[in-house]
């Protein structure tokens, strides 16, 4: 069983504390070792801890420096290049419970997809709360008895409750058309991973769009992060140190403390945490790579490798996203 704690207020003014109780929220069920969740799957994020339902499913390219090795000579100017083969691998849109939000933000941010808005300000971005991007292997299956079992504001523009189903939710028109839509801004396509010293750097970047800025194009990007401890020893990310690529022929450096302003602790507790950030190009492809400062309890320090990633823009620019409108 699944349950949460829930706050128990002090009943008809007598005096005694407030306190907590644990709820049913719902049942396991059995992973899924092969095939795919259907849209309405309730789920327990392995890894963070948050209730949320799948919207649908995306096929992704995984590129796994760990267990492919190294193919062809790496170009000059790489950064520990090796060819790495794309296997398929299946990654679900989903809504997190907005009840557990406060809990998983110090951890993975909450507001991580985002959009170009569609006004003349060439940097204004807008982001959709509670939307993620969810591995198949993070996916622990629940089912509920209640009709409304995730609280976000749009489960019920998005879903509706069908009992003669399973799982007894189904897609909305409503759905089925931001999913169209918005499908090449939300698009997940390629994923890069690699482990230095026990810690594994997943990376998927997201083209989000073209803009015209002092006479110039500008193409943006949106790449998400995670960091995850898979060692038994307490460190910490202290730097991070890119390298940026255009295709203009810029090659650009960043350094700086920790990412979007934390330096995470990564323990056996809490062992992962996640972000998205931004990049943009003067030229409508490129390439990122990097690595992370970690710091152990000792005080010694180690760099983790960021895989190299691809920039690409082949989606139609024509077509600005259609965002959060029905």
């Amino acid at each position: 069983y699944l349950y949460e704690s829930v706050m128990v207020l002090p009943v008809f003014g007598r005096n005694r504390p407030e306190g907590k109780i644990l709820a049913t929220v719902g049942v396991f069920e059995a992973v899924k070792q092969h095939g795919k969740y259907e849209t309405g799957q309730l789920f327990l994020h392995s890894v963070f801890g948050y209730r949320g339902i799948v919207l649908f499913p995306w096929h992704a390219r995984l590129y796994d420096r760990d267990i492919t090795p190294p193919i062809k000579p790496e170009p000059p100017g790489a950064h520990g290049s090796k060819e790495v083969k794309g296997k398929t691998h299946t990654y679900y849109q989903v809504l997190i419970d907005t009840r557990d939000c406060p809990h998983i933000s110090q951890r993975s941010q909450t507001e991580a997809v985002t959009f170009l808005a569609n006004h003349d300000d060439s940097r204004a971005l807008y982001a959709i709360p509670g939307l993620d991007y969810v591995s198949h292997e993070d996916i622990l299956p629940y089912n509920s008895t209640e009709q409304v079992p995730i609280q976000h504001e749009l489960f019920e523009r998005f879903l509706m409750y069908n009992p003669s189903k399973t799982p007894p939710f189904t897609a909305r028109d409503t759905l089925k058309a931001w999913q169209e839509k918005n499908h090449p801004w939300l698009e997940l396509s390629d994923v890069h991973r690699e482990t230095t010293e026990n810690i594994r750097v997943t990376v998927i970047p997201f083209y989000m769009g073209m803009r015209e800025a002092q006479n110039s194009h500008v193409y943006w990007w949106r790449y998400c992060i995670r960091l995850e401890n898979l060692g038994n020893e307490v460190v910490q990310l202290r730097e991070r140190h890119w390298r940026i690529f255009s295709l203009s022929g810029t090659l650009e450096t960043v350094r700086g403390r920790g990412v979007v302003g934390r330096e995470p602790v990564l323990s056996k507790e809490q062992p992962a945490f996640q972000y998205s950030s931004h990049v943009s190009l003067q030229a409508p492809s490129g390439h990122m790579w990097g690595t992370f400062r970690i710091e152990r309890t000792d005080g010694s320090h180690f760099d983790v490798r960021i895989p190299p990633f691809s920039l690409e823009s082949n989606k139609d620019d024509k077509a600005p996203p259609a965002g959060y409108t029905f």
